[in-house]
């Protein structure tokens, strides 16, 4: 993908604001006050990090994959993406009125727009743009008709020719997530139980559809490794293995959610959905869920010797592993420090994993991405980091 310039497409023009259409002679009833945004709250500014990308896809006779050591017979291959991840909140967007019908009264909503990009890195001297998001995060109020709890959404424009509209809830827990096993193996359409396993989930099978063919150098490196490709999870829970997190709001979505919510769904451009005679889909994207973990981290940090005065200091916080993003903290201190001086500082952490159920072939084949992104500029330390 080529650079993009959507600041001022991105952006709300100035004195842009949701608010009721006047009504001269009978001005009807707003918000008393901005709606709540709820856990989206952590949703501002930009992150920043890496993941990593699974997806079968579709292996076609009329434009084969070139692959270092050919393959015949194979339907799909398996791409492997090692990811550097940009996702852009936009300020929200305020007070949102939905209008509502008979005894429902009007609710308001209120959202926060998000830009996410995500490049391959599997080859650090040659990245390519894999993925193009801009949505919109809603808050969504507590409703009488339906009866439902306040929830949250998320709705997705993919470049490929599908839009999705996902929908769900929130809840705050003390420390570090539980983060469950995400399996990547496609099953019989319509019999989630019906898997079947394909070679190129052998990491050292070095013969078989898969790009990178050969895990070799990878696994050495510790950067694809089988347990990734059992459980992509397990990177997000090595990441968070030696940190300290003090509190995590977990938010969970999905195009099809579970009773008592619905709502949501899935559409495709005709490629995608393929000859409705034939009944066989290109890639049609039938669900997507997703969990973000929302993480309070406390970093230690080393502050050098200073004099007030001096230029504020940018200073990385320390990492429990190598490659981990890694917040940066913006240091004015009120005081003069004499030698080297740790502070505990925290930060916010977004940690995501994604499904999307792509069916071709009569196999439904998940499409699984995760990602651990932190804020991509300095953090001011606050005043009471010197108490």
């Amino acid at each position: 993908m080529t650079d993009i310039n959507l600041g001022p497409a991105f952006s709300l023009p100035s004195g842009f604001r949701f608010r009721e259409v006047s009504n001269l002679t009978a001005p009807r009833a707003v918000a008393s006050s901005t709606p709540s945004l709820g856990p989206l709250a952590a949703f501002a500014g930009t992150f920043k990090g890496h993941g990593f990308n699974t997806i079968f896809r579709p292996d076609s006779t009329a434009t084969p994959t070139p692959l270092p050591v050919p393959v015949t017979g194979s339907d799909n291959v398996l791409e492997l993406n090692l990811t550097l991840e940009t996702l852009s909140f936009s300020p929200s967007l305020g007070s949102v009125p939905n209008r509502g019908s008979g005894a429902q009264a009007d609710i308001f909503l209120n959202g926060v727009p998000y830009l996410q990009t995500i490049s391959d890195v599997t080859v650090p001297s040659q990245p390519v743009g894999i993925h193009f998001e801009p949505g919109l995060w809603l808050a969504v109020p507590t409703t009488t008709d339906p009866t439902e709890g306040a929830t949250v959404a998320r709705m997705a424009s993919i470049p490929h020719g599908t839009t999705v509209e996902a929908q769900g809830t929130s809840f705050a827990i003390a420390g570090k997530p539980t983060i469950a096993p995400v399996d990547i193996t496609p099953f019989v359409t319509g019999d989630p139980a019906h898997k079947i396993t394909f070679a190129s989930q052998t990491a050292t099978d070095d013969k078989t559809p898969r790009i990178p063919q050969n895990l070799a150098p990878f696994i050495t490196a510790g950067t694809i490794t089988q347990a990734m490709l059992t459980d992509p999870n397990t990177l997000l829970r090595n990441h968070i293995a030696s940190q300290t997190i003090t509190s995590t709001t977990v938010i969970s979505v999905s195009s099809d959610p579970a009773s008592p919510l619905f709502g949501g769904g899935t559409d495709n451009i005709a490629f995608l959905l393929g000859d409705a005679t034939a009944t066989k889909p290109n890639a049609q994207t039938l669900k997507m869920e997703a969990v973000f973990w929302i993480e309070t981290v406390e970093f230690t940090i080393e502050v050098p010797v200073y004099e007030p005065g001096q230029p504020p200091l940018v200073v990385r916080a320390q990492t429990g592993a190598e490659g981990q993003p890694v917040p940066e903290f913006l240091v004015n201190p009120p005081i003069r420090i004499t030698e080297p001086r740790p502070i505990t500082v925290q930060a916010t952490q977004i940690q995501y994993s994604q499904q999307v159920f792509l069916n071709f072939n009569n196999l439904t084949w998940p499409h699984v991405s995760v990602a651990t992104l932190v804020p991509a500029s300095p953090i001011p330390v606050p005043p009471s980091a010197w108490t």
